[in-house]
């Protein structure tokens, strides 16, 4: 099968929710496929089976977490995004790594920082006590010099002020600033909703 025919397959499959948990093993064979949007692609069908299956895809997370590494930032990005769905439904299956995940919130790569704080969202969720250690990287991230990760970075505030507002009370002060002043129409509605969430 050529790579257009097995990745319009794939999209098919993905229509085909009845038709993943039995197909788990042969998505995760595919992430030695030659090509990079084969293997894009099954690490994010992975991610979305994750969530509804986490305990048929537990075994695969550490090579899905080797992604993480790789020198294609769409490979690192779409491994945070399938670590983040599969943590928000089973955290322990992902837990031996969640530290290490940290490097990618300094990613060279915009969309894999910006895929670092979706995944971050994710899993905070359903597990936002882990989270209580970490707030600093995130505060970093609503500076970040790329507005497109600036504009996702005060939603895990938002995520975390519903969830545990004392994790985000000591910024709100500088998300108050950035949703009046900020320049970026985004950034100002984002941050708005995180102090509005976690000031209810």
């Amino acid at each position: 099968m050529n790579e257009s025919t097995l990745y319009k397959s794939l999209g098919t499959l993905t229509k085909d929710k009845s038709r993943w948990k039995e197909s788990i093993p042969y998505i995760a064979s595919l992430l030695q496929h030659e090509s990079v949007k084969i293997q894009a692609k099954a690490l994010w069908l992975l991610g979305e089976m994750g969530l509804e299956y986490p305990q048929e895809v537990q075994d695969k997370v550490p090579a899905i977490v080797a992604f993480g590494g790789n020198e294609e930032p769409l490979l690192r990005e779409r491994a945070i995004n399938a670590l983040g769905r599969i943590g928000r439904s089973n955290f322990a299956a992902i837990e031996p790594y969640f530290e290490n995940l940290f490097r990618l919130a300094d990613d060279e790569e915009p969309q894999v920082r910006l895929s670092f704080i979706w995944a971050s969202e994710n899993v905070a969720t359903n597990t936002p006590d882990i989270y209580a250690g970490h707030m600093p990287v995130f505060e970093k991230l609503l500076h970040d010099k790329v507005d497109k990760v600036r504009m996702e970075a005060p939603e895990i505030f938002r995520v975390l002020g519903k969830r545990r507002p004392e994790l985000v009370a000591p910024y709100l002060g500088q998300l108050k600033e950035m949703a009046e002043t900020d320049e970026n129409r985004v950034v100002r509605i984002h941050s708005l909703g995180a102090i509005k969430a976690a000031t209810k």
